[in-house]
């Protein structure tokens, strides 16, 4: 979300495919971590494939919207930012990926504004506004199709307002976006 002075160029890191979990799943909180936290954002889905998107048309290449929850690995994370090293081994593990059901752009608008929050254990942690992100939808397309090809079924996870935090096994956490809906995990017990 937005902040004085932010729009350096977005960074991006990949998920593996085992990465997506369904509404209603129970995530297990997973191993090679001691702080485990939450960050809910509006995903984007790609209908059309691409590269070297232009902004104006980025929006052409989104089938849908749906609501995720990024899981992180934090103290990993961080561990591989202060030696400046990639973040997959904090951000790129299975199941770390809970997204809600898709909402095709027949029944929803592009996604430029609405209220977007995470709840954990029905307290609210997250809570902002999607006009407020710090790159646009479109933006986040082009910008990644720079990089990469988008093929369909690509799904961006664009962001995340502050508070993020960590949860615990037996936490329920829920994340919403307004005219999108809404996605829910439960965190389970540790792996292993």
């Amino acid at each position: 979300m937005k902040e004085a002075d932010e729009r350096e160029s977005p960074f991006f890191f990949q998920k593996p495919t085992d990465a997506i979990v369904q509404d209603g799943a129970t995530v297990l909180y997973p191993p090679d971590t001691t702080d485990f936290q939450f960050e809910v954002e509006l995903v984007a889905a790609i209908r059309l494939d691409g590269q070297d998107i232009d902004v104006a048309s980025a929006n052409d290449h989104i089938l849908g919207y749906a609501v995720g929850i990024e899981l992180t690995r934090r103290d990993r994370q961080r561990k591989m930012r202060e030696k400046m090293l990639p973040w997959e081994r904090g951000r790129s593990f299975d199941f770390s990926a809970p997204c809600g059901p898709l909402q095709r752009m027949q029944t929803v608008a592009h996604a430029t504004s609405g209220a977007i929050s995470l709840t954990v254990n029905g307290s609210k942690k997250q809570s902002g506004d999607i006009s407020n992100m710090i790159w646009s939808v479109p933006e986040i397309v082009a910008n990644l199709s720079h990089s990469y090809r988008l093929e369909p079924g690509d799904l961006i996870f664009t962001g995340t307002p502050a508070g993020v935090g960590p949860v615990q096994p037996g936490d329920r956490l829920q994340g919403v976006v307004a005219g999108v809906g809404s996605v829910t995990i439960t965190i389970g017990p540790k792996a292993g």
